[in-house]
């Protein structure tokens, strides 16, 4: 007999189930098991004098055990969670499980450090299943609008993409570094002809912080595409992105993340708010008495972006906005300028910056020059070469997936929300 989901049980119907006992319970005259598959939960309810034969096969079964049932579902009045319950005819114990190291008190490290049974959770598989959906959701709509999927390497021979540290590898010989992000080669895709690409997959930054809101290996999703006219054309899509991927999990997802997390899924209204930096500054300034340290002029610090979301809500009604006209000192060389002002932005959403996106420098001389001010050389010639022999206008951005559903969800760290978190003091499980 084939195995059927519990979602999908029929009553009376003869069927096997298979899961992990969440729960058991022995009675005088029952034993009553809480099973849990993919789909859903239900209670089996076992006959102590009428199925000796069953209890016999249960004895020093542990809850977490994994056991398969075969019998028919019927509807019952005294059942509380769903008003239906499984009476086996038989069962298999496919896998005992010893006494549980979790309990409901367990500090978030000793759950990580057992992280696959943390992930068991109600709320966590919801957590996994709405990252899907997300994903999903924008990848649809990047396949609809003519984007292709690549995958670019993740080892490197240089180690200059941008100033975060990166991990240094041996390979064979020589060294080689673990990518930070596939921007390289997101542009050597445009270069190519390929004029609109997209990628999701691991970036590595050798950063030592232990913030709530990093990792040192994690989730990027990554676009590129050609012919725009200026850096608003990036954030016109990352818009039209953001809107598409929440609709599908508001959709699919909305009423259990209110149930669960007790959060409400909103969908941003086009276009986001705008401002520049400076003009921010002197709104933060103005509305609460902030002044940005002399350190982090020119840029954004978590304070800033903080601040800036409780703007945005105040006068814009937004969860969303776009700040521009960054520092030069702050951006990454490939950067296109005008006036000397890198043509890109910052996206925050919930007092965090999930974006930095930007019009790229496409023309050959000038973006060797801003490398060469950047005191970068030999390092990026290869990357330099993808310019000598044309190529487009072209701009694009970067998402972290993990950070993007730990907002969403108001998870408040990004260690619970990955499904396993690589951070500066943790490389198991």
């Amino acid at each position: 007999m084939k195995r059927t989901l519990i979602q999908d049980l029929k009553e009376n119907k003869d069927s096997k189930i298979s899961g992990w006992a969440l729960k058991i319970r022995d009675t005088k005259y029952m034993i009553f098991i809480i099973l849990k598959d993919r789909s859903g939960k239900i209670q089996v309810s076992i006959d102590k004098n009428h199925q000796e034969d069953l209890v016999k096969k249960l004895e020093g079964v542990l809850p977490s055990s994994v056991i398969s049932f075969t019998g028919k579902m019927v509807f019952s009045e005294y059942v509380k969670d769903g008003k239906k319950e499984f009476l086996p005819s038989n069962l298999e114990v496919l896998s005992k499980s010893d006494a549980m190291p979790l309990d409901d008190t367990a500090s978030l490290d000793t759950r990580l450090d057992y992280r696959w049974i943390d992930l068991r959770s109600r709320k966590n598989e919801l957590m996994l299943k709405i990252q899907s959906c997300f994903v999903e959701g924008m990848r649809d709509f990047l396949l609809k609008n003519d984007f292709t999927e690549i995958h670019t390497p993740k080892l490197i021979k240089a180690a200059s993409e941008s100033g975060s540290e990166v991990f240094e590898v041996k390979y064979f010989n020589r060294k080689a570094y673990l990518a930070q992000s596939p921007q390289f080669y997101k542009q050597m895709a445009i270069a190519s002809g390929l004029e609109r690409v997209f990628e999701i997959a691991p970036s590595f930054r050798a950063e030592n912080s232990n913030t709530n809101r990093h990792a040192t290996e994690f989730t990027s999703f990554d676009l590129e595409f050609a012919y725009i006219d200026d850096y608003t054309d990036v954030m016109d899509m990352e818009e039209d992105l953001l809107i598409a991927g929440l609709k599908k999990v508001k959709e699919k997802y909305g009423e259990k993340i209110k149930e669960v997390f007790n959060e409400e899924v909103l969908i941003p209204s086009k276009p986001f708010p705008r401002i520049k930096l400076q003009d921010l500054y002197q709104e933060l300034n103005q509305r609460y008495n902030y002044q940005i340290p002399d350190t982090d002029i020119g840029d954004m610090n978590a304070e800033t972006e903080k601040l800036t979301s409780r703007y945005a809500m105040e006068v814009y009604h937004s969860e969303f906005i776009f700040v521009t006209d960054f520092a030069k000192t702050k951006r990454a060389f490939y950067h296109m300028r005008k006036n000397d002002i890198p043509q890109g932005f910052d996206l925050i959403w919930k007092g965090t910056e999930i974006t930095t996106g930007a019009q790229r420098e496409h023309r050959y001389d000038i973006l060797k020059k801003q490398a060469l001010e950047k005191g970068l050389g030999k390092d990026i010639e290869f990357y330099l070469e993808f310019f000598r022999y044309g190529c487009p206008p072209h701009g694009g951005f970067a998402i972290g997936i993990d950070r993007l559903v730990m907002l969403l969800l108001g998870i408040p760290s990004i260690k619970e929300e990955m499904f396993i978190f690589r951070g500066p003091s943790r490389l198991t499980p």
